[in-house]
């Protein structure tokens, strides 16, 4: 089907909805009409828009075709023919992409993982920064962070942190923090002033609910001990970490952020249905993106995504060769969107072309 039969079917499901509506629908009829109307709506209205300026432009190329047009009127329907016709592709790219397919996870809540890789302590310090960047990049956004469980580098950091960031759309903005962080710095121990290059990974998973995942108690073996770390005597006296096994996948997951064991077990449930869940979106992008490198060649972009180098004040996204002097704010959290805006257009623009070869 092309794109204008497509705009046509979208224009008459919207008046047949509007009918039903209109016609006195109730209960829960009502409620699924209405929100398939309600979803409809602006992209009807778009469509409708552009037909008018398509039928604009039809009517301005008529009346330059008319041989006895003044010179006057034609020079000004010249340049309105023009300023039409760039209106009609701008309009027509918003509803493309108000057409592609929407990741269904995107307002899903994040279960955010940082460890620390090759680089040793600083690594484990990199991690830290990395994470107090998400951190404030989350607060900045009014979306809540919860640690539920943590190992600090012995000179500082995190050796691995994994925190549930709350708030809607997280998903949609930080998948793209998933991959190999690399930073190159002059340690603080390091007395020839040499730069010294770590990693860290993070991994950005939408948090799973119940009905995302079917989990058999079976399929489960649960450890419980004493929680490590900040906590006073409680800590020592009751056993409230949990760590779970799924024995099919071998995926563990271990919490401790309550104090409370069932509270550590409901996290730590979560947690593994997030992994789980993430495991076989994996799975269904690799036999896609299998198929697609067979008919156009690898456009693999796992491993390094982005690096951070301090003694020039540059981040480097490897992803769409973007550079920016501005590491100081970035690693604040505050220039975070620009990175991830162009991250997003990336994937657009990949997502038109593919839909165009379609």
């Amino acid at each position: 089907m092309n794109l204008d039969a497509h705009l046509d079917t979208i224009l008459r499901r919207h008046d047949e909805l509007g009918h039903k509506l209109g016609a006195g629908a109730g209960g829960a009829e009502y409620a699924d009409l209405s929100r398939e109307y309600a979803e409809l709506e602006s992209l009807a209205g778009s469509i409708r828009a552009v037909r008018a300026k398509q039928k604009e432009r039809a009517d301005l190329e008529a009346m330059l075709a008319d041989p006895a047009l003044e010179a006057d009127m034609r020079e000004i329907a010249e340049a309105e023919v023009g300023q039409t016709r760039e209106a009609i592709e701008a309009m027509t790219r918003d509803i493309r992409l108000a057409l592609l397919p929407k990741d269904a996870a995107d307002e899903s809540n994040v279960i955010l993982e940082v460890r620390a890789g090759t680089g040793g302590d600083e690594a484990a310090l990199f991690a830290g920064d990395l994470f107090r960047m998400y951190v404030k990049y989350a607060e900045g956004r009014g979306w809540k962070v919860e640690v539920l469980s943590s190992s600090e580098g012995t000179a500082g950091g995190y050796k691995e942190i994994i925190a549930e960031i709350a708030g809607r759309g997280a998903y949609a903005r930080l998948k793209y923090e998933s991959g190999i962080h690399r930073v190159q710095r002059v340690p603080a121990t390091e007395t020839q002033g040499r730069i010294h290059t770590s990693a860290a990974t993070v991994a950005v998973m939408p948090e799973a609910r119940d009905i995302d995942v079917d989990i058999k108690d079976s399929d489960l073996k649960v450890d419980t001990m004493r929680a490590g770390g900040a906590g006073g005597q409680h800590v020592n006296k009751t056993e409230s970490a949990i760590r779970i096994t799924h024995l099919p996948t071998g995926i563990v997951v271990f919490v401790q952020a309550e104090r409370s064991q069932h509270k550590n077990r409901a996290r730590a449930m979560s947690l593994l249905r997030s992994r789980i869940l993430e495991g076989e979106r994996e799975r269904a992008d690799a036999e896609r993106a299998k198929d697609r490198r067979e008919q156009v060649g690898s456009g693999d972009r796992s491993g390094r995504i982005r690096t951070y180098n301090f003694p020039q004040g540059r981040m480097t996204d490897h992803r769409v060769n973007l550079t920016l002097y501005s590491l100081d704010r970035l690693i604040e959290g505050e220039g975070l969107d620009e990175v991830i805006d162009a991250l997003a257009a990336d994937r657009q623009a990949r997502l038109l072309a593919e839909q165009a070869e379609g």
